[in-house]
């Protein structure tokens, strides 16, 4: 009987897999996206308020604070020619360290605007690469021109003052936004939605919304000064308001 039992093989059993060690440090979340694309914004113009005239009527801080930059771009003026040569470059160089990355949005005529984030040291190449890599393989072969405005000025890569510039060196550090027109007209009218890439257009979100002026005043001291009025100046009639202080005699 027990020699039976020897003469018995046993099935080999199969291995258990190996389960994969988890790296704690490693994120679950998906790699963020390398670039953003924004759709058109929904309204045609901002919300206009309709102030009263004594809003625009400059307080004392706001006196103040425009008499103290009026100063110091006289002292800067004044003492530009005494800075030497080494100052300048030392200068220039805190400024490279505090700016690695340059942001940089390319907006198409229907609004559409791409964002991306290039190493201060690119040149504008760069720029062009990544947006033709974002069009339409119809649309690829159409050349375009990247220019900024006011005042307008092309950023073209044929023109040795700006492609052997860095992103830095063409004053485009830390963010700018550029325009896009393409040598092809009718590539360029405002209804006409952006020639991007379905795979491009996929990943389109909203602008973020800017914050309310009323709540940024409202949290802001009872004194108002320059920073708690909003930017935006006018009425919901279109008719830009003049302050008091600065109509011509008789003008209402």
């Amino acid at each position: 009987m027990s020699a039976n039992v020897a003469d018995q093989s046993v099935a080999p059993t199969e291995p258990t897999p190996a389960i994969p060690a988890v790296d704690e440090g490693q994120s679950s979340e998906p790699p963020k996206p390398e670039f953003r694309v924004y759709r058109p914004p929904q309204s045609t113009s901002a919300t206009l308020r309709d102030l009263p005239d004594d809003y625009f009527q400059p307080s004392a801080a706001d006196l103040k604070a425009a008499q103290a930059s009026l100063s110091a771009r006289r002292e800067a003026l004044t003492n530009a020619p005494l800075r030497t040569q080494t100052m300048r470059e030392a200068e220039d160089k805190v400024k490279r360290a505090k700016y690695p990355t340059t942001r940089i949005r390319i907006r198409f005529t229907d609004r559409t605007q791409l964002e991306k984030t290039f190493p201060s040291t690119d040149k504008i190449k760069s720029v062009y690469a990544f947006v033709r890599g974002c069009l339409r393989e119809d649309v690829k072969p159409i050349k375009f021109v990247l220019y900024q405005t006011p005042p307008k000025r092309e950023l073209k890569v044929s023109d040795p003052k700006v492609r052997d510039l860095s992103l830095y060196e063409l004053h485009l550090a830390p963010s700018s936004i550029i325009h896009l027109k393409f040598l092809e007209e009718s590539l360029n009218h405002v209804t006409i939605p952006a020639p991007l890439d379905p795979s491009v257009l996929e990943r389109a979100e909203d602008l973020p919304i800017p914050p309310d002026p009323e709540s940024n005043t409202a949290s802001a001291s009872s004194t108002p000064g320059p920073s708690s009025r909003p930017l935006t100046l006018g009425s919901a009639t279109g008719t830009v308001k003049i302050p008091k202080w600065l109509k011509l005699p008789g003008k209402k």
